[in-house]
């Protein structure tokens, strides 16, 4: 049975978790300070303290709870589909799209300043490691369904190989206005995956 005081503590956190993403998001980390943070919830500092002993412990709450959000999106999106080229259309468009509403945790993957917290390396490591198992299995789908004309050992290479173009265009694609143009530049990036870009041959 959960007392009073705990729900109390639990919507207390909840309240500084949201607040905080809200502030990171619209100010970013260095300029959001815990101050703020506390006024912006209506709690005593010290009431914060009690949930987070730091700033950075907030923004770590921040962004595993929006990289989790991201996560969830494309699985939902990758799974709503059957075939394995509908499935990585849907991780690219799904991914660049959220990503940009997802803005902590797109600081997180991206802005150099933040290198030095140690658990931003860890929330980098991650978000790679689970590209590269979803990219693993979309791929090894194909294979097994002979729809992609990779061989096994192909599907390590071809997944690294994405991921990385990926990586080298989220920040211009994150700039872009609507998903029209995600969804454009997504087309493009697919086609070459597909098709490769040597003209067929008659």
């Amino acid at each position: 049975m959960i007392r009073q005081n705990e729900v109390f503590s639990i919507d207390t956190r909840e309240t500084i978790i949201k607040t905080g993403q809200k502030l990171f998001a619209r100010f970013g980390f260095n300029k959001t300070t815990v101050d703020e943070i506390a006024s912006a919830a209506h709690i005593a500092k010290s009431t914060l303290y009690h949930h987070f002993a730091s700033k950075e412990d907030i923004f770590r709450a921040v962004i595993e709870r929006e990289g989790k959000t991201l996560a969830n999106r494309i699985r939902d999106a990758v799974e709503a589909v059957d075939t394995p080229q509908e499935k990585l259309r849907a991780y690219v468009i799904t991914r660049m799209d959220h990503l940009r509403e997802l803005a902590n945790f797109y600081s997180a993957l991206r802005d150099e300043y933040l290198e030095h917290y140690p658990f931003i390396e860890s929330v980098r490591q991650r978000d790679f490691e689970d590209e590269m198992a979803m990219f693993r299995e979309i791929l090894s789908e194909g294979l097994r369904k002979g729809v992609l004309n990779l061989k096994d050992g192909d599907v390590e290479v071809t997944a690294l190989a994405v991921i990385t173009a990926l990586k080298g265009l989220e920040y211009p694609w994150a700039a872009e206005t609507g998903i029209a143009d995600i969804n454009e530049h997504a087309e493009v990036l697919l086609r070459m995956l597909f098709h490769g870009i040597l003209a067929q041959e008659t």
